[in-house]
């Protein structure tokens, strides 16, 4: 049996803390809602873009995907992390078809 462990870590609200690393990559680190503090090395140029769509969106969310690596102290390493923002959409209030519907369906 071949089993893969990758995990998806989203965000919103403001940008994780970073770091230079080495090999140009950027160290981030997150915590989450149970205090679980998960640690990843990212591209320097994929954190510039992330950094530059977070300021230009106005309403985002983002992720980090990866490898579920060791454990630390706090938490676990991501590895071969890879960063991406979203932009949120507003969501347009639909009609409600329904009442068009039965409206067209009644004649004179």
């Amino acid at each position: 049996m071949e089993v893969k462990s990758e995990v998806t870590i989203k965000f919103s609200g403001e940008l994780p803390t970073a770091t230079p690393g080495e090999n140009k990559k950027v160290a981030i680190e997150f915590t989450d809602q149970n205090g679980i503090v998960f640690t990843a090395q990212v591209n320097a140029k994929s954190w510039r873009k992330a950094e530059t769509s977070a300021s230009e969106f106005a309403d985002w969310a983002g992720a980090v995907s990866g490898k579920l690596g060791q454990r630390t102290e706090n938490g676990f390493e991501i590895i071969d992390a890879g960063i991406q923002i979203f932009e949120k959409k507003v969501k347009e209030v639909k009609p409600d078809v329904g009442a068009t519907v039965s409206e067209a369906g009644v004649s004179s």
